[in-house]
């Protein structure tokens, strides 16, 4: 018996980091109470309220946010009219997802398309609804694509000198493929200052020090 409930879970955990929460552990018919036997007896790890760890599976590099976006639900949440998922990614984070810009994580942006509560330390729901276009998966993770997260960055007001490096780092890395849609991205914010997204684009561009490939804007 035991055998068969460490190769169910095991069966979820490996298409998400290793990990398993509570909620997909009953739904599997593993009780709580054999959950916390199995933690007991080392085959299984506690990361984060609800969220174990394999006995074996190495840790991740963002094991607090896989966990954390497991703990919201991300993994089991219904996706949106428009076929994305409810809980993606955002702002620092995402940045730091997909490893552009120097940033300290002190805690968890995600955006929803309609308001969710939590419990959880640390964590920022933001509502919104997001396209297709937005999103991207990294390392499994949903999370705002290169172009939507500078931009992202940018409406929440970060030092302008931090988006430039992180900008300058997407553009070197060959992530930020898509120029014209990062403009169309900023030009909300920048009709607010009187400008459009491509002047604004381009003065990022000019303090990083880049021209991605493919943006010919004098």
């Amino acid at each position: 018996m035991a055998d068969a409930t460490l190769v169910r879970l095991g069966s979820i955990a490996e298409h998400r980091w290793g990990l398993v929460t509570t909620a997909q552990a009953e739904a599997a018919g593993v009780s709580r109470k054999q959950l916390s036997r199995m933690a007991s007896a080392g085959a299984i790890e506690r990361v984060a309220q609800g969220v174990y760890r394999m006995a074996g599976a190495p840790p991740q590099d963002h094991e607090a946010l896989y966990a954390t976006w497991l703990a919201l639900g991300g993994a089991t949440a219904p996706r949106t009219g428009a076929g994305v998922a409810s809980i993606v990614a955002a702002g620092i984070t995402a940045a730091t997802v997909h490893d552009i810009g120097d940033f300290f994580l002190d805690g968890f942006d995600f955006m929803v398309p309609a308001r969710k509560g939590t419990r959880l330390p640390g964590v920022r729901l933001r509502i919104r609804q997001l396209t297709r276009d937005e999103v991207i998966p990294v390392q499994g993770l949903p999370t705002l694509t290169v172009e939507r997260t500078l931009a992202d960055l940018v409406e929440l007001g970060t030092d302008v000198s931090l988006v430039a490096g992180a900008v300058r780092d997407a553009v070197r890395a060959d992530k930020l493929v898509a120029p014209d849609r990062f403009a169309s991205y900023l030009d909300p914010i920048a009709a607010q200052r009187r400008s459009d997204g491509g002047s604004l684009a381009n003065d990022l561009f000019d303090l990083a020090g880049v021209s991605p490939q493919g943006w010919d804007r004098d």
